[in-house]
């Protein structure tokens, strides 16, 4: 089992929900989140004022799946949330020692 997360820009976020529905993922977890990467944030200007904005909002997205789904959700991630521009975002792929589903008790894949 791996946990996948993978950081996306926000307006990416039903395009990719979408795609891996469509592949069979059945869940996931979503949270807004800010950071920054390589592109060192932005600036903006508001009422004639220049902001330097050091944290820049993205999603979050987690997901427990197989081992057997792992390079095709990446995949699908990777084209889904890609505009090829700076901030596209990041994709880790984490071991996952073990999953238990509480209502149930169910354990490992079982429980995803």
């Amino acid at each position: 089992m791996k946990k996948i997360e993978a950081i996306i820009k926000p307006f990416k976020l039903d395009e990719v929900k979408e795609k891996l529905m469509e592949m069979g993922v059945q869940g996931m977890t979503v949270s807004e989140v800010k950071g920054f990467g390589r592109q060192k944030g932005h600036t903006e200007i508001y009422r004639g004022a220049e902001y330097v904005i050091n944290f820049v909002p993205k999603i979050k997205l987690e997901i427990a799946i197989g081992d057997d789904l792992v390079s095709k959700v990446v995949e699908t991630i990777e084209k889904s949330a890609r505009t090829g521009k700076i901030g596209d975002g990041k994709i880790f792929i984490i071991p996952m020692e073990e999953a238990i589903r509480i209502r149930t008790g169910e354990r490992r894949e079982e429980a995803l």
